[in-house]
């Protein structure tokens, strides 16, 4: 991932979308990376453990599910990598079973 001439940030989606399966820390917690949104582009973290109540359709809780982020890999403006994205802390060297 470097800087283009006009100042955008090159990235690679393949190499991005290889992430998928490790496990991060984001905001103080642990995730594990399951999705890369091409647009955007952002990372989809969801948590290994169900700590959401998540309400029906009618609003009412249903059932607890894992905590899911998006994270944005770049800023706005799309010329530099994003905050949250440079902040994630890597903790697995190989993917797990998503």
């Amino acid at each position: 991932m470097t800087k283009l001439t006009d100042g955008r940030t090159c990235y690679d989606i393949a190499a991005l979308t290889a992430l998928i399966g490790h496990r991060v820390r984001a905001h103080g917690q642990e995730f594990q990376i399951i999705e890369v949104l091409e647009d955007g582009p952002s990372l989809v973290l969801q948590q290994n453990v169900d700590t959401v109540i998540q309400p029906d359709q009618l609003g009412e809780a249903h059932r607890r599910v894992p905590e899911t982020l998006v994270i944005a890999i770049l800023t706005s403006d799309q010329c530099e990598f994003s905050t949250e994205f440079l902040d994630l802390d890597l903790l697995s060297q190989s993917p797990e079973s998503v």
